[in-house]
């Protein structure tokens, strides 16, 4: 694909353009910007509720292999005595409400 993005027109609800169009407009930005970000932030929720449900499954349907995640983690869990600071990962593993301070 060329370096200008091709477009293409798909139908909404009233009620959603509305809406996108209130956010472009507080937001500054054009409402195809707008609706690129709630793709992608819907992509991002999307990989990591399928990333929680396949460790789930494992837990409980793959001892065996339930039993290698954790002692695989375990080693991770060791490098945090390297004295940094840790990284707070809380918001990839559990469902989290969109955040209004959020400016992703």
């Amino acid at each position: 694909m060329s370096s200008e993005q091709r477009h293409t027109t798909i139908r909404v609800s009233t009620l959603t353009r509305d809406k996108v169009a209130a956010i472009a407009k507080q937001e500054g930005r054009p409402m195809t910007a707008v609706i690129d970000d709630a793709v992608a932030e819907y992509e991002h929720k999307k990989f990591w509720e399928e990333m929680r449900a396949a460790i789930e499954r494992t837990r409980r349907e793959d001892p065996e292999g339930w039993a290698g995640y954790l002692a695989e983690t375990a080693v991770f869990d060791r490098a945090a005595a390297d004295g940094l600071e840790p990284e707070d990962w809380s918001s990839h593993l559990t469902p989290k409400e969109p955040d209004a301070d959020n400016t992703r």
